[in-house]
């Protein structure tokens, strides 16, 4: 089983991690042109799946460290496989709500607000968990990280202001989202075994955590799939099959559930070494990255006033602050 073992090293993955996290919702928005946001999650869901189980078979079974998936599957307790599956349910209907934000608001709101609220108490909640990394350093950078949150929404604020197009169920759903998001790390953490090159008899490694973590994901977006038609559908939607869609789009579907899976496998096998907050922490500096996608590639404030650009920069500025202070604290 593959493994990291130095901090340095976790680190470069963590920033995996965050590219991925930040990058995954632009086939969203790519697909979601022609085909209905429904289809396009359940191919999302679809692509975690299979890649979970790719890197649970490669880079999970081979090499002396560790236990191969099989066999971690195969002697994991009830208990750690319930938590597993329960962190990719809680994962889902987060996630759901901020794509149902990122339909409303954008790519560059709907990140920073559900994103950001997701890191702050996701990096408490994992330390409680792992009491890993100086605390001092971890607060101010999670404070930091408020402060670029709070910067965003007025920016959607002052954009909204002078065009009108202020969402207010997108900002709901994103922060409800973000809180729920903030937890599912939590669940699938519990499942684990912290030493991944001696793991612990009953608990999972990460690869073996990651596919059940999938598999919770698909096997509750069936219940969850009412929230998107609600909210994030168009009216001609509901006249779209999953057959009429092409396959290039139901590619594209599934290329973003990989992409977000590598960054998931990514940050569990850097919490070994950088500790459950800090691995969750930078990863979800990914807001930064969604906001550029947004603001460079997507336009999503083209036209907006001056003032809606400085609190642009003044997020970035404390973003990447609060990244810096999290990666010091170990």
């Amino acid at each position: 089983m593959f493994i990291i073992t130095y901090y340095p090293v976790a680190v470069v993955v963590c920033f995996l991690t965050m590219l991925c996290w930040g990058s995954w919702a632009n086939t969203q928005k790519l697909a979601t042109q022609s085909v209905p946001t429904t289809i396009f999650y359940r191919d999302y869901t679809y692509g975690i799946l299979l890649l979970s189980l790719i890197l649970a078979f490669t880079f999970g079974s081979f090499g002396d460290s560790g236990r191969s998936f099989l066999s971690d599957i195969k002697q994991g307790d009830t208990q750690s496989l319930l938590y597993a599956l329960a962190g990719g349910f809680v994962f889902n209907i987060a996630n759901i709500l901020i794509v149902v934000g990122i339909e409303l608001a954008g790519l560059s709101v709907a990140m920073p607000v559900g994103i950001g609220l997701a890191l702050i108490l996701g990096v408490v909640v994992n330390y409680i968990l792992s009491p890993i990394g100086n605390v001092s350093l971890l607060s101010g950078g999670v404070f930091s990280i408020f402060l670029a949150v709070v910067f965003s929404a007025m920016a959607y604020r002052a954009k909204g202001a002078k065009d009108g197009s202020v969402s207010t169920q997108g900002l709901v759903a994103s922060l409800v989202g973000g809180f729920l998001m903030s937890f599912f790390f939590y669940f699938v953490a519990k499942s684990m075994t912290t030493d991944f090159a001696r793991p612990a008899s009953g608990l999972l490694t990460p690869y073996t955590a990651l596919v059940l973590f999938a598999l919770g994901v698909v096997v509750s977006t069936p219940l969850f799939l009412p929230i998107l038609r609600r909210f994030a559908s168009k009216p001609a939607d509901g006249d779209i099959f999953y057959s009429d869609v092409s396959r290039r789009n139901h590619r594209i579907g599934m290329l973003g559930g990989m992409v977000w899976c590598l960054g998931m496998a990514s940050s569990l096998l850097a919490s070994g070494a950088a500790g459950y907050a800090i691995s969750y922490g930078l990863g979800q500096g990914a807001t930064i990255i969604a906001v550029l996608w947004g603001v460079c590639i997507w336009h999503e404030f083209r036209g907006a006033p001056t003032l809606s650009s400085r609190y642009l920069v003044l997020m970035g500025f404390c973003y990447v602050l609060g990244l810096v202070l999290i990666i010091s604290a170990k």
